[in-house]
């Protein structure tokens, strides 16, 4: 007799615990729920550590719904075609979240996230060869960082995606998108590499033309500057050579009054150059103007063929 209370404390509490399966639930921080009406989504709850009642099964149900945001990446390369008639290999990336449960659950089939991301994976494929079809080649891939416009195709995407998901309510939110990889055709390779090829020989001959007028203008400054010099050193040298004329025009006046001097110190030079060097000369002695040599002949001399003297040593001025 003394088991009966204990025996019917713990079948109310086993009542109470299967009650509160059937008639009441919580939500986590990760997650959303809804709660259906005989398979018709009423309400959607996402306050966490929050209870809440429900009608059990088969009059009403809770499916909770993963609310974080869902990493999708392309599995595969897309082609698609640019402005300019180039075709090119494109994979992008992305994030979602559900943004509207009651929306979202009867779209993909109890609310499932491979069959989201399945339409999601259509939508971004569609936007993506529209966006990329409206640009160049040249601002996806391209030699100068300056020209790529990757940011703006992406945002480009963003939008056109996410105008997608709204008119239709999907009940999702984008997040964030992006370009992952990016690709050529073997078609392609070669036509992009001769392009390449040929700015970088635009840039070549840039170049090449700015140092040949550079080196054209250093040239005609050291011309200028040569011409410059030659005139200041010609302007010099017809002063020199006025002043020697003048010095010369005084000697003049003393040659001119004692001619025998002039002619001596005239042969004298004309001695001095050819006793240059420490020469060894044969001359003769009647011939200017080694016929001073005649002077340092002894007059008791006899008579005999005349033996050069040796070469005079050059005397210091």
């Amino acid at each position: 007799m003394k088991k009966n209370p204990l025996i019917l404390i713990v079948a109310l509490l086993l009542l109470l615990v299967f009650a509160a399966l059937l008639f009441a639930f919580q939500v986590r921080q990760s997650e959303v729920a809804v709660v259906t009406t005989f398979g018709k989504p009423t309400r959607d709850l996402n306050t966490p550590g929050q209870l809440y009642l429900k009608w059990p099964w088969p009059i009403q149900k809770v499916y909770k719904l993963d609310q974080r945001i869902q990493n999708f990446e392309d599995d595969k390369f897309d082609e698609v075609l640019t402005a300019d008639s180039f075709n090119l290999l494109a994979m992008v990336y992305a994030g979602w979240h559900i943004s509207d449960p009651k929306a979202f659950f009867p779209r993909f089939a109890g609310g499932s996230i491979p069959e989201a991301e399945k339409a999601l994976r259509s939508l971004i494929r569609n936007a993506k060869s529209a966006v990329i079809g409206q640009h160049p080649l040249s601002d996806l891939v391209n030699t100068d960082p300056k020209q790529l416009k990757f940011d703006a195709i992406e945002k480009e995407i963003l939008t056109a995606v996410q105008a997608q998901l709204t008119a239709n309510n999907y009940g999702l939110q984008l997040e964030f998108l992006g370009l992952k990889k990016l690709g050529l055709p073997e078609t392609v390779t070669t036509a992009v590499f001769d392009r390449m090829k040929s700015e970088r020989e635009v840039l070549i001959n840039k170049t090449q033309s700015e140092g040949e007028a550079e080196a054209q203008k250093i040239r005609s400054n050291a011309e200028r500057q040569a011409a410059d010099m030659i005139s200041i050193a010609e302007s010099q040298a017809t002063e020199v050579r006025g002043k020697g004329e003048a010095e010369a025009a005084k000697s003049l006046a003393v040659f001119q009054q004692n001619p025998g001097l002039a002619s001596f110190i005239f042969r004298l030079s004309a001695l001095e150059s050819s006793l240059k060097d420490r020469s060894t000369l044969i001359f003769d002695q009647n011939t200017p103007p080694f016929d001073l040599f005649r002077s340092l002949v002894p007059a008791a001399a006899p008579a005999g063929p005349l033996v050069p003297f040796p070469s005079v040593p050059q005397q210091p001025r």
